[in-house]
C-alpha cells in the first residue's frame, strides 16, 4: 500500500522532531517516547484520511499536544517512579541554565506549558497555536501571558533574567 510507504517515510523523518516537542511539554524522556507512540499511532489511523500533505506537521504537532493535554486531564498513575535516570547531556548549551529554563517550564500548568512551548520554542503563530489546542485566539494570548508571568515569577530569584526600564518584559542576557 503506497500510502503507508508515506507514513512510514513521515514517521522516519519526524520522529525526532516529536520527541523534542513531547520532552520539552512533559519534561520526561520516557513519558516523552509515550506520547509520541501514541501521536504516530492516531497519524497512522488518520493517515489515508489526510489530504492536504503540506501541513502533515502542523497535524502531528497537533495531535502529539492534544495527546499530552489528554494525558494530563486523565490523571492516571498506572506507573510508579522508582528513580530517575539522566538524559543524556546537551553539551553544546549552558546545562544549569536548561536545568533552571527546564524545571520552571514544569511548573507550569499542562495547557500554559504548551502554549509557551509551541509559540517560544516551536516559533508558531498565536492562531496556529490556537487552532492546534482547540482554543480561540484571545483565549491563548491570555494563556501565554499567565504563562509568561508565572515563567517570570519562578525566575525571578535567577540571574539569568534582567529587565530594563525601556521594557516591561523580561529577556534572556545576551
Amino acid at each position: 500500500m503506497e500510502d503507508e510507504a508515506g507514513y512510514r517515510e513521515f514517521a522516519a523523518t519526524r520522529v525526532a522532531q516529536l520527541l523534542r516537542i513531547a520532552y520539552l511539554l512533559c519534561g520526561d524522556s520516557y513519558e516523552a517516547q509515550d506520547l509520541v507512540q501514541t501521536s504516530l499511532a492516531k497519524m497512522y489511523v488518520a493517515w489515508p484520511r489526510i489530504r492536504d500533505r503540506d501541513r502533515v506537521d502542523a497535524y502531528a504537532r497537533q495531535v502529539l499536544t492534544r495527546a499530552y493535554l489528554s494525558s494530563k486531564r486523565l490523571k492516571r498513575s498506572g506507573e510508579i517512579p522508582m528513580g530517575r535516570i539522566p538524559d543524556a547531556p546537551d553539551r553544546e548549551a549552558d546545562p544549569d541554565l536548561r536545568l533552571t529554563l527546564l524545571e520552571a517550564l514544569r511548573a507550569l500548568p499542562p495547557r500554559g506549558r504548551a502554549v509557551v512551548v509551541l509559540r517560544y520554542l516551536e516559533d508558531h503563530s498565536v492562531e496556529t497555536v490556537a487552532g492546534m489546542l482547540d482554543m480561540t485566539v484571545p483565549a491563548v494570548r491570555s494563556l501565554n501571558t499567565r504563562a509568561l508571568a508565572a515563567l517570570r515569577g519562578l525566575l525571578a530569584d535567577e540571574p539569568l533574567f534582567e529587565t530594563g526600564p525601556e521594557t516591561h518584559s523580561s529577556r534572556l542576557r545576551p
